[in-house]
């Protein structure tokens, strides 16, 4: 690898602390080590960037520095940039791994395919065991070899547990070159698992329209995706039934590259830490600007790290015109309230209403979010919008009733609240939470008791484990009057939830309710400390104040001594 002059280093070093703000530039330079090091723990890519480039400023040679320096360049999404720090770090004998994806993604993006398979032909790993091969496929295609590229591919392709990798990239690397027969043949064999992928279904689908086989194509759609709607599915079922579709899932071997690094970042999605898989998809979107996927994924990274300014940007990029704007526009609106913009993510949201009112995903964003802010009646407003866009409701569409019954009952209308939490129970008879939400409900309100115990004992059936249906049930027995039940399922539910104000206030009332008062009051101060809603607050205060039993007096409600009589 070649190596940076630091010379030419300390060039960079100082064109980027020419643009650090004042704040940053006046820190101490001792502090700023501590500074980068917090930056980089909290995942703050830009801040971290400032800080560590400041700290260089001092020590230059520190490869630690230059490799968290590379990192925050990656993730704030200049890998360009991160390209003469990666390769200064080398120099000096670093060996981090991200710093050999800068450096294959930039010899890449000149295509310095040659130089590519040189450095693979010569490292035993440059990146991992999936990526490398796949590399080296292309580059040999970029090279004008298409034997050795299928060769590469195909030995993936017999690589246990990396088989549909391999077999995905030979047949993109097919339909590129125009052998869509060819490639239409390794899509088609259901045995390698390649329909899994939706991104393998759109580009069969496409591969069958270049072969003026349009029904088929429109088959595989229906065969994959049954009757689900979005703009993306939506658009490319139009163009199919208007004409061929052009293969553009794969352009150029740049876009073949870019596929590799957005394909491990899918795989490495959930299952490695978060800055693994937001490297690999930066990098798919540095070499192929346009990948709208690897926008999207790259900000619902940037939000699991907390970053969402960043990921607002990056949801940004999508173009309005793409079929995957909704995606992204709906991240985009998630991130904003996220970030506390609360006015701004309802106002995005109720924009995709307006555009894109024909998807039932946008009504249900609306909703939650007007939910989150206790605005509940216009809560089941929007649930009804998606609830009349489903004519015959399926049991997969219980969550709507759900939902919108729980924006009734919060907004005090309960006959409507009823029927919608008992027409998804309809759809999905056995629903623990529906059992729950509905079966608490009825017992509050002191309606249908023994009906209410009933929901709620076959909720605890499915979710032994659920600290909050648990609650419910002994909340249940607790109201009935069976109070030595209550205590052992309230006891219960607090070492699931030990830290919840709720749960740990209805300990104090059963511990009360069976003559353990001292107990009672000590869960009435431990829920204070978990910061109740002020309503409940003031309630658990009272307690502290006058007892549990002068509290129901005062509140109208029936004595503990009278509950559970016929």
């Amino acid at each position: 690898m070649p190596k940076l002059p630091l010379a030419r280093f300390a060039l960079v070093l100082a064109g980027a602390l020419a643009i650090l703000p004042p704040s940053v530039a006046r820190a101490d330079l001792a502090g700023a080590y501590l500074a980068a090091r917090s930056a980089d723990l909290a995942g703050d890519f830009a801040l971290a960037k400032g800080y560590l480039v400041r700290a260089l400023a001092e020590d230059p040679s520190n490869t630690g520095l230059l490799e968290g320096l590379v990192m925050a360049q990656v993730g704030a999404g200049d890998v360009a940039g991160a390209v003469p720090v990666a390769r200064r770090l080398v120099s000096l004998g670093g060996n981090a791994q991200v710093a050999a994806i800068v450096m294959l993604a930039d010899m890449l993006a000149r295509e310095e395919y040659a130089q590519v398979l040189a450095d693979l032909d010569g490292d035993a790993r440059v990146v991992s065991p999936l990526v490398d091969p796949l590399v080296r496929g292309w580059a040999h295609l970029g090279a004008g070899s298409m034997a050795p590229a299928m060769e590469e591919f195909g030995r993936l392709a017999t690589t246990p547990g990396l088989e549909a990798f391999g077999l995905y990239h030979q047949a993109l690397a097919l339909a590129m070159v125009g052998d869509f027969e060819g490639a239409d043949k390794l899509f088609s064999d259901e045995s390698n698992g390649l329909m899994g992928m939706r991104r393998a279904v759109f580009a069969h689908a496409q591969v069958l329209s270049q072969l003026d086989r349009g029904a088929d194509a429109l088959a595989e759609l229906e065969a994959a995706f049954g009757q689900s709607t979005d703009p993306e599915l939506d658009a490319l079922r139009a163009a199919l039934a208007a004409g061929p579709v052009p293969f553009d899932t794969v352009r150029s071997v740049r876009d073949g590259m870019a596929e590799v690094f957005h394909l491990l970042s899918v795989v490495l999605q959930g299952e490695a830490p978060d800055t693994q898989t937001l490297i690999h998809a930066r990098v798919a979107e540095f070499l192929r600007p346009d990948h709208v996927d690897a926008m999207v994924l790259t900000a619902s990274v940037l939000e699991a790290l907390g970053q969402f300014e960043l990921a607002i940007a990056t949801y940004g990029r999508v173009p309005a015109d793409s079929p995957t704007y909704l995606v992204a526009a709906s991240g985009k609106a998630q991130a904003l309230y996220r970030l506390d913009r609360k006015d701004e993510a309802i106002a995005a949201q109720t924009a995709l209403v307006a555009s894109h009112g024909g998807y039932l995903s946008v009504h249900v964003g609306l909703g939650d979010l007007l939910r989150r802010e206790d605005r509940h009646a216009e809560a089941a407003e929007a649930y009804s919008r998606a609830i009349a866009l489903v004519p015959n409701p399926e049991p997969r569409h219980w969550s709507l009733f759900y939902a919108r019954g729980i924006a009734h009952e919060r907004a005090k209308m309960w006959d409507k609240a009823e029927p919608d939490f008992r027409r998804a129970l309809d759809l999905n008879p056995e629903q623990p939470q529906v059992l729950n939400y509905l079966g608490y409900s009825l017992l509050d309100q002191n309606l249908k008791i023994e009906e209410a115990l009933g929901m709620i004992e076959r909720a605890v059936e499915q979710r032994p484990q659920d600290g909050y249906i648990i609650d419910s049930l002994a909340w249940g027995y607790f109201l009935t009057g069976r109070y030595d039940e209550a205590v052992v399922q309230m006891e219960r539910a607090s070492l699931l939830m030990p830290v919840d104000p709720i749960v740990t206030d209805h300990l104090g009332d059963v511990y009360w309710a069976v003559g353990r008062k001292r107990e009672a009051e000590f869960q009435w101060h431990r829920a204070l400390s978990f910061e109740p809603e002020e309503k409940d607050a003031v309630r658990i205060r009272r307690k502290l104040e006058i007892g549990l039993d002068a509290v129901l007096a005062e509140e109208g409600l029936p004595a503990l001594s009278d509950r559970g009589r016929k």
